[in-house]
């Protein structure tokens, strides 16, 4: 057979696979052993087995290679951490030679060097919370129903089909560090805690626990009066205290390892301690109480806000900073990256750090609520590595989030991290393709908070998408130029550049919370229904008139600022001297208002609106560039999305720009491309998908 003809047919067959549809199950553990390995371990468990397996189906390297699992003591390895070599992995624990098996394997599918080195996780525990319901929905879920629970007659049924899926979710969860999962909704059933469904629970746990992931409960403060028959679930009734001493004992003989429970407590009409008079902690320490004998930790979250005419962004603060030292050690108190509520752009909140003698965590939100849910491409390492690298100062200069959290400045008993899940049970997982990349990436930095968005974007798009590469050296992970070039390189910019593009077309300068009512989806800064709570509107948050636009929250208005430690207090008091990026969370500015480049307020406003539609037109060309590279399937998913979040962002930079410009009273710059849509549309529209 002549060359020309080799080359034809290699050409054919090669443009055959890249043809192949992908579905997206498999997510980022797509890597396919390409020899044979030599696995030695003398230990055995269910977990090593696993490990052995991987290894065997993954190996690329070189052909009947040798490799050593040791399980051994070691002080330098802290919990399940593990210490890597190019042939050689050990650990304090079994699940600690899982882990670094798949580092192993990640390096070796990314090119990335393989020498002998400790790697620590930065928290002991790395949680996933589900916001399932029992009927399986999911509280603000974009990717199909839950994985754990359905309704109808077999609701509690388990078959070969659910095992499989929770072991395939399992793996997932393992290959990138995640420790623990909540089954269920923070707004949580009672009837979570009745026998049926627990033992439906040990059921998942079962398949969890040879990945190393503990199951945890979302429970209702009310249990003991709903279920337990009880006339009251008051913390400091004794015979309250003893039904949940029960019901955790009747856990732990179905699920051993049981992680604890996660509390929604007095928060958005869920019972709690208050409602007899107690404390957050009163009620934290009752269940931390129960759960003590058997290691079991309560996450009780400090969202709460009250109708009140405080500012909202400050009740967390006002709330539990009074009750700092007087949780018990089992307790952590979980609290999102921001005062308000997962929005696309807000400062960090200002209880990090500040609760120096009480366990903290924080709360990330994974499943995209307020940036586009499953239709925008918003990669979110980005706003995670901002909070998580912002420095509190209370411990003086470099006390950043992460460090106040993950035990590097306080004692704290426990350190952890949580991520409100993106997962359903859509065939992707996640709904859009490039959500998978914010499971992945919440992994990774739950594991080693120090990691940049950059490298995380440039692992998950090898694992991803390199096997349509045209990868010319598989034994060591050498990508090709021109993939490297033309599709790693403009994807991951694209990556890293969106969660900007979106506060952009959504809410520059500190605007934040301007949503249309429910759905959290749409542009809505004009909501306001009479007789609604002003902390649900709009309006509340921008305080936009004829004078200005912005919150103040200085000392002339809420005094928000003040529960930062200095420098931030000075710094953000000053509109000189507060970030652009957090401008509008903190003052209210005239509309003429001079910006540090020089513009008025409004066309800085205008012009960010506008970029973020632009952005988003660039990121639809940067994927039509890179077709050839990717498979049908989800090429064709991305793109449909795209064109869905730029129709999307217009309407955006639309309805926020025409409704501002009423107050405004100002043109629009010349150079800036003029809406397309008609704001009382707009506003019809938007109320008509409320009817």
């Amino acid at each position: 057979m002549s060359r020309k003809i080799i080359t034809i047919f290699s050409f054919f067959v090669l443009l055959s696979f890249n043809l192949q549809a992908e579905d997206g199950h498999d997510l980022w553990l797509r890597g396919k052993g390409t020899n044979s390995v030599n696995v030695i371990c003398s230990k055995k468990s269910p977990t090593l087995s696993i490990a052995m397996q991987e290894l065997q189906q993954g190996w690329q390297r070189n052909a009947n290679e040798k490799i050593e699992l040791v399980v051994k003591s070691d002080k330098a390895i802290k919990g399940d951490g593990f210490r890597i070599g190019k042939n050689r992995i050990q650990a304090n624990t079994d699940i600690g030679i899982l882990y670094g098996v798949y580092e192993l394997m990640r390096r070796q599918q990314t090119g990335e060097n393989i020498h002998e080195e400790v790697c620590n996780p930065s928290y002991e525990r790395r949680i996933l919370n589900h916001w399932d319901n029992l009927d399986g929905t999911i509280e603000r879920g974009y990717a199909g129903s839950s994985i754990f629970w359905r309704k109808g007659k077999d609701s509690l049924t388990v078959t070969y089909t659910d095992k499989q899926l929770w072991q395939e979710y399992a793996r997932a969860n393992a290959s990138i560090g995640i420790n623990g999962s909540v089954l269920n909704n923070v707004n949580a059933s009672p009837s979570i805690l009745t026998a049926d469904y627990l033992k439906k629970t040990k059921e998942i746990a079962d398949v969890l626990r040879p990945y190393g992931i503990r199951t945890y409960l979302s429970v209702n403060f009310a249990s003991p009066q709903v279920i337990g028959g009880l006339k009251t679930s008051d913390p400091l009734n004794s015979e309250v205290a003893q039904w949940w001493k029960n019901k955790v004992k009747e856990i732990y003989s179905l699920i051993p390892d049981f992680g604890g429970f996660l509390v929604k407590a007095n928060s958005e009409g869920q019972p709690g301690p208050q409602d007899f008079g107690r404390t957050h902690a009163d009620g934290a320490n009752m269940l931390a109480d129960a759960l003590s004998p058997f290691g079991g930790m309560v996450m009780w979250r400090a969202f709460i806000y009250n109708p009140s005419d405080e500012d909202r962004a400050k009740q967390a603060y006002s709330e539990f900073m009074p009750m700092d030292g007087q949780f018990r050690d089992n307790v952590i108190i979980q609290v999102k990256n921001g005062p308000i509520d997962f929005q696309p752009r807000e400062p960090f909140s200002p209880l990090f750090g500040a609760m120096k003698k009480t366990s903290v965590m924080p709360e990330l939100q994974i499943t995209q609520e307020y940036l586009g849910q499953s239709v925008h491409l918003v990669y979110l390492a980005t706003m995670w590595e901002e909070f998580l690298k912002s420095d509190t100062y209370q411990e003086g200069k470099g006390s950043t989030v992460a460090r106040c959290t993950d035990g590097s400045i306080f004692p704290q008993k426990h350190t952890a991290i949580a991520g409100v899940s993106n997962i359903g049970s859509d065939v992707n997982w996640c709904g859009h393709p490039f959500a998978q990349s914010n499971w992945y990436a919440f992994g990774r930095l739950a594991w080693n908070n120090s990691l940049s968005s950059e490298q995380i974007a440039d692992e998950w798009i090898k694992l991803t998408f390199a096997d349509y590469s045209g990868k010319i050296d598989t034994q060591n992970s050498i990508f090709s130029a021109d993939w490297q070039v033309n599709f790693l390189q403009p994807v991951k910019q694209m990556m890293l550049n969106s969660r900007e593009a979106a506060v952009n077309y959504m809410m520059p300068l500190g605007l934040h919370h301007l949503f249309a009512a429910d759905h959290h989806y749409g542009p809505g800064p004009w909501w306001a229904p009479t007789g609604v709570r002003k902390d649900w509107t709009s309006p509340y948050y921008h305080k936009a008139d004829s004078i200005g636009i912005g919150f103040d929250r200085t000392a002339t208005g809420s005094n928000a600022v003040s529960q930062y430690q200095e420098p931030l207090q000075s710094m953000f008091s000053n509109s000189q001297t507060c970030p652009d990026i957090y401008l509008l969370w903190v003052h209210h500015l005239p509309w003429n208002f001079i910006m540090k480049d020089g513009q008025t307020l409004w066309d800085e406003l205008c012009y960010h609106y506008d970029k973020g539609v632009r952005q988003v037109r660039d990121f639809q060309k940067t994927w039509d560039q890179v077709q050839r590279y990717v498979d049908a399937e989800r090429f064709s998913q991305v793109q449909i999305k795209l064109r869905e979040q730029c129709m999307n962002a217009q309407v955006w930079k639309d309805a926020c720009l025409l409704y501002f410009r009423q107050f405004s009273k100002m043109p629009f710059p010349n150079d800036m491309e003029r809406p397309v849509n008609n704001l009382e549309d707009l506003i019809k529209k938007d109320e008509q998908s409320r009817k």
